[in-house]
């Protein structure tokens, strides 16, 4: 690992259903709710492997937080028409010493998500 990667206390992986394969290339941001609205934490690309493992700080307090993906940009690389531009998905961290792996499954006119490990 370079000493510039760190493991965010928040990850995620993407997987194309469509294909079976790891969804590399899929741009998602990571943002925090506050009193004001929605502060981005962090943002990253998924690697080979379908993961962002830097994608947002290392440490978060409880609170709502909400990753973003750009599933129009992704499918749009591949020629592939989809329903969905975007995916928005929000959650609790509940437990800020615990790791949220948020996993995303996609395909061109579905998604599926659980709170993974």
């Amino acid at each position: 690992m370079i000493a510039s990667q760190h493991r965010s206390h928040i990850t995620t992986h993407v997987l194309d259903t469509g294909t079976g394969r790891p969804a590399s290339g899929v741009r998602a941001t990571l943002e925090a709710k506050t009193a004001t609205g929605w502060q981005e934490l962090g943002s990253g690309t998924t690697d080979g492997d379908g993961r962002i493992g830097g994608l947002g700080p290392t440490q978060v307090e409880t609170g709502q937080y909400r990753i973003t993906f750009d599933t129009g940009a992704y499918f749009g690389s591949k020629g592939t028409e989809t329903f969905f531009p975007e995916v928005v998905l929000g959650f609790t961290v509940a437990d800020a010493t615990e790791h949220y792996h948020v996993p995303l499954l996609i395909s061109p006119f579905a998604y599926s998500t659980y709170r993974g490990s």
